[in-house]
């Protein structure tokens, strides 16, 4: 780890509240005995759960730090954000889109991060994209019977600035974001994950496969069921019919998943 990402990983903690950080030495057998649970690794990974539910697979380590302050809250998630500066993406942004939807929802969809309208507005996919994932939440939970709108839903990215040009997220800007991410699932703690598109993936799944192979199968964030998608805008592309009707498959599966 070079001086910058030092740098960048101790504000990280100062942010959250921390003044003091300990180092414990390797065979301390007098120590403090090593908690079970998850912690970051020196790149800001933890390791994912194991699955418990049938047809579920586990994934390797994951992108996003695995740190929260105690009695989180969304209210205090977006308050630490601030006017962050903590990345090169803020750079050429006009709003953070933070997330929107109910903030106790059962069920949460986190995308890649903002366009243009949503740079503008301030609010995950409102453009066409976001049109085209509220009309599948939407119409499928009417025809599937499951009394559901999009308000009812927690929407966010991995990334809450506007990547010029709408380029893929560098990872050391999903990871700097991927704090917020982190504590905004924890917060939530939904019965479902549903991840849109392949940075949504790599973010909280740490995997590299393309979507297309991995799309309609369940796997585990911190015990959370996390079903793969396509993102929206890909299926916005005239030649991607096929991948239309399996992402319609896919948001009946987690629709009936949850709310059933």
């Amino acid at each position: 780890m070079d001086a910058k990402q030092l740098r960048g990983y101790l504000e990280f903690y100062r942010d959250l509240g921390f003044t003091t950080l300990y180092k414990r030495a390797p065979g301390n057998a007098h120590g403090p005995q090593e908690s079970t649970e998850p912690r970051p690794s020196a790149t800001g990974s933890a390791v994912a759960q194991s699955a418990v539910l049938p047809g579920i697979l586990a994934g390797p380590d994951v992108m996003l730090p695995s740190l929260a302050p105690e009695n989180d809250t969304l209210e205090r998630i977006r308050e630490d954000i601030g006017d962050c500066k903590r990345c090169r993406l803020h750079t050429g942004r006009q709003k953070i889109v933070f997330g929107t939807g109910d903030p106790e929802a059962k069920l949460v969809f986190v995308g890649e991060g903002p366009g243009a309208d949503e740079d503008t507005q301030g609010v995950p996919f409102v453009g066409r994209a976001g049109q085209l994932l509220t009309q599948m939440i939407e119409n499928t939970a009417s025809r599937e019977g499951i009394p559901l709108v999009r308000k009812d839903v927690y929407i966010c990215n991995v990334v809450k600035c506007r990547p010029p040009e709408n380029r893929t997220p560098e990872p050391d800007e999903m990871e700097i974001c991927g704090q917020f991410l982190f504590r905004q699932l924890m917060v939530i703690r939904p019965k479902a994950i549903c991840v849109l598109g392949s940075t949504a993936v790599r973010a909280l799944l740490g995997r590299k496969e393309g979507v297309t192979r991995m799309r309609g199968n369940w796997y585990k964030w911190r015990d959370i069921p996390v079903m793969v998608t396509y993102h929206p805008s890909y299926l916005l592309r005239p030649y991607n019919q096929n991948a239309k009707r399996e992402a319609w498959e896919d948001m009946k599966k987690v629709l009936h998943f949850v709310y059933d």
